[in-house]
């Protein structure tokens, strides 16, 4: 079995070797911006079709942000990066983020996963715009491509957020414990 500071190791080095499963790719600021809010509007599109009451909750809150991911699991790792947009419904701003994720536990596979955040006061908007660490428990199962296949979706409520989760395509098995990070995009704010 691996040791510890080998499963650090990779669980520190896996999600740089996804960020082209993830990034943005080329183009400039402006540009970038506009696919980060075409795939919100495309995620919401989607939560509002499978989940229709949360079109309600996302208006009546002060804010929500929207990420896409990729991840992957190895056996014993799991680690994956995305990006996304915090909206502060009370001013109209827009923050651009990233996220990367890493954790340890039994799995296999790789998927491209949404994830949508609602806030229900300020206070959690800035302190995830601010600080963005989430921890916890993870277990799904994802067999999908394109419209074809299933998954299992998820919904939890942690304080003042609550955290819609669906996978866009993948192939995975995994119960695992992860550390997600959030931090905001230097260049795109």
């Amino acid at each position: 079995m691996p040791s510890i500071r080998i499963l650090t190791a990779m669980i520190l080095t896996l999600p740089l070797v996804l960020t082209g499963c993830a990034s943005m790719g080329e183009g400039t600021k402006a540009e970038k911006q506009q696919q980060i809010l075409k795939m919100k509007d495309s995620v919401l599109t989607q939560l509002f079709a499978k989940k229709p009451d949360t079109r309600a909750q996302i208006n009546a809150a002060p804010g929500y942000a929207v990420f896409s991911n990729a991840s992957i699991n190895l056996l014993l790792v799991s680690a994956g990066t995305g990006y996304g947009v915090v909206k502060n419904r009370s001013t109209g701003h827009y923050t651009y983020m990233n996220m990367a994720e890493g954790g340890v536990g039994l799995g296999l596979g790789a998927k491209d996963y949404r994830l949508v955040l609602v806030f229900h006061n300020s206070r959690a908007i800035n302190e995830f715009i601010d600080s963005g660490w989430s921890f916890g428990g993870h277990a799904d199962a994802a067999a999908k491509a394109a419209d074809k296949g299933a998954s299992v979706e998820g919904e939890a409520h942690y304080g003042d957020v609550t955290v819609y989760s669906f996978t866009e395509s993948g192939l995975a098995l995994q119960a695992t414990v992860k550390g997600i990070k959030f931090w905001q995009d230097k260049a795109l704010n």
